[in-house]
């Protein structure tokens, strides 16, 4: 994990704060004091990215972050010279490792923190950008940046857009974002998330991307604990309970399916197919009863979770997702 912020003395430094002696930013929000209504709206989404299991590093990280910003601003209303804020991230990470629902959190801190007018996450991928002829993709790629001006445009996979080579049109996506990085720096942040080392790789692909992204965090696996903690929130919420033998049975078959071999499979996506899948196979179960108890109702069976568990597996092979 790495956070690089822009140093007094540089140039982009420098600009920065002959932009701030001559003018306030356009919209404004950055010089804009945090009310105690904020205040309190800002604590309520620490605690929900708090309340996540798990992610201990990528919650310091996020707090960093939002410290800096805000005496960042404390010090515009000072008129001490201020760091420019260049929050463009890297996330890295196997998938249903959280990448998403951290970038959702994020979008709502910056807005309540008046560095984005809107906080609203769009997320894509290369066909979303990616077109099928010449000046297609950059009409293509402007539209998304559209859709996420005042927010954040998360873009999964990201290193596709340069697996086709110079030829491919991901690199006309590429070229238009980067341009965009600059032309919108004060109201759209660019999230760009995939697996570690192909991310890696992709930030060699382009020598202004690495620059131009100061944050990277990555986001670990899930210990075994903690998917299962994972699980028990999940049917916390719902109201539903594991029987004992139902919990060994997922334990099981969280170990199996992040094991050797399902490197890319498990974590948090793995548990909530399971969840969800035993849940339609609870109703399936109970639906031919005369006599259904609450207990009923609530209770998740080891046969429930074998059962979805069999689904999940032959999807895998099919590629199909089956309803049950």
């Amino acid at each position: 994990m790495e956070i690089r912020i822009v140093r007094p003395g540089s140039k982009a430094a420098r600009r920065s704060t002959a932009d701030h002696v001559e003018k306030t930013h356009d919209t404004g929000r950055k010089e804009l004091p945090i009310t105690p209504v904020g205040r309190e709206q800002l604590k309520n989404i620490m605690n929900e990215l708090n309340d996540l299991v798990g992610l201990h590093s990528v919650k310091k990280l996020v707090f960093e972050i939002s410290a800096f910003i805000e005496i960042q601003k404390r010090r515009q209303q000072e008129k001490l010279v201020s760091e420019p804020l260049v929050l463009h991230m890297i996330f890295r990470g196997n998938p249903g490792t959280g990448k998403t629902t951290v970038a959702r959190i994020l979008g709502k801190l910056f807005r309540e923190m008046n560095v984005l007018s809107k906080g609203h996450l769009v997320e894509i991928e290369r066909a979303d950008l990616v077109g099928e002829y010449i000046g297609h993709t950059a009409q293509k790629t402007r539209e998304q940046l559209k859709k996420a001006s005042g927010g954040i445009l998360f873009i999964d996979e990201a290193y596709s857009l340069a697996r086709g080579g110079e030829k491919d049109f991901g690199k006309e996506a590429i070229d238009t974002l980067v341009k965009a990085m600059e032309d919108q720096k004060d109201n759209l942040i660019l999230i760009l998330a995939g697996y570690n080392q192909e991310m890696n790789e992709f930030i060699k692909t382009n020598p202004g991307l690495k620059s131009r992204f100061p944050i990277h965090i990555d986001f670990p696996d899930y210990t075994i604990k903690e998917l299962l903690q994972i699980a028990d929130l999940m049917l916390e919420k719902r109201q539903y309970q594991l029987t004992p033998a139902a919990r060994d049975a997922l334990k099981r078959i969280i170990e199996l399916r992040t094991g050797k071999g399902y490197e890319h499979s498990g974590n948090a996506r793995l548990v909530r197919n399971l969840i969800e899948k035993a849940m339609r196979r609870q109703a399936v179960r109970l639906i031919g009863r005369d006599e259904i108890t609450v207990a009923d109702l609530m209770q998740i069976t080891d046969d429930d979770i074998e059962k979805a568990h069999e689904v999940l597996r032959v999807n895998q092979f099919t590629k199909k997702e089956n309803y049950l």
